[in-house]
């Protein structure tokens, strides 16, 4: 009898719903983008959200992917990023979290994800979430040695009409070594902080604990504002910046 997943949201011209960039990269670093991409699947009819919302940061993490890539060619690090929009499934929750599936998100109504059944949701997880969670998890028995895990994010200058003054969110779960370690070598003129503008608290920490903490990976969640990588030059700058830093970070914690 067969046992194939019956795929009600991706079809197959979609492609698939995780990826690896630079799966061959040297760094015991692996890169992580959840929020990488905007794609809603035609099945689910853009889930009922206004076009003007298609493109926020409601969506994906703007600035994030292209980050990641630049991180991953500069480190010589595999990526691997979501390539499903965070509102299909928010691959940084795991399938218990209401989060996992938002019905809104700030001021962004989703009405494809009102009143979900159970077979719906199960479709999310079994179609986006697991490729993604099993891709990661195959990458990271990959490496030679214990890589450290980092995880790409951003976030928007302004959260329910409240200016964000941070520039770079460096985020930790139970592991704070990394996060410490980077922060201590920030550039001075950078608003960095540890914890900001989310912690544990907020339930942004599952990639790490799902996959780094488990393996006693060290691990840290970057959290760069939007605004600051909505460009090529952003982009290129932040990506020297935090290589740099992730680099002195990691031969000052004697990860690699």
């Amino acid at each position: 009898m067969s046992t194939a997943i019956k795929h009600t949201i991706l079809g197959p011209n979609d492609g698939p719903a995780a990826e690896v960039t630079n799966p061959q990269g040297a760094a015991a670093i692996c890169l992580v983008c959840e929020h990488a991409s905007t794609f809603i699947p035609p099945a689910l009819a853009d889930l009922g959200v206004a076009p003007e919302h298609r493109l926020s940061h409601a969506a994906w993490d703007i600035g994030g992917l292209d980050l990641a890539v630049a991180l991953s060619a500069k480190l010589d690090a595999p990526l691997v990023a979501s390539r499903v929009s965070r509102l299909v499934y928010d691959c940084n929750r795991p399938p218990s979290a209401p989060g996992a599936t938002p019905e809104r998100s700030e001021v962004v109504d989703v009405p494809g994800n009102v009143g979900l059944s159970d077979a719906a949701r199960a479709a999310r997880v079994s179609e986006v979430y697991n490729p993604f969670k099993d891709l990661l998890r195959k990458t990271l028995d990959g490496f030679a040695t214990p890589p450290c895990l980092v995880t790409i994010h951003s976030f928007t200058p302004v959260w329910f009409d409240q200016r964000r003054e941070v520039e770079l969110g460096l985020l930790h779960d139970s592991d704070d070594r990394l996060a410490r370690a980077m922060l201590v070598n920030r550039p001075e003129h950078l608003d960095a902080r540890l914890n900001a503008p989310y912690s544990v608290t907020d339930g942004v920490t599952h990639t790490l604990r799902e996959h780094a903490i488990p393996r006693g990976l060290q691990n840290v969640m970057i959290e760069v504002r939007n605004d600051l990588i909505s460009d090529p030059d952003g982009v290129a700058r932040f990506a020297d910046i935090l290589s740099t830093m992730l680099s002195k970070a990691i031969t000052t914690q004697g990860a690699l």
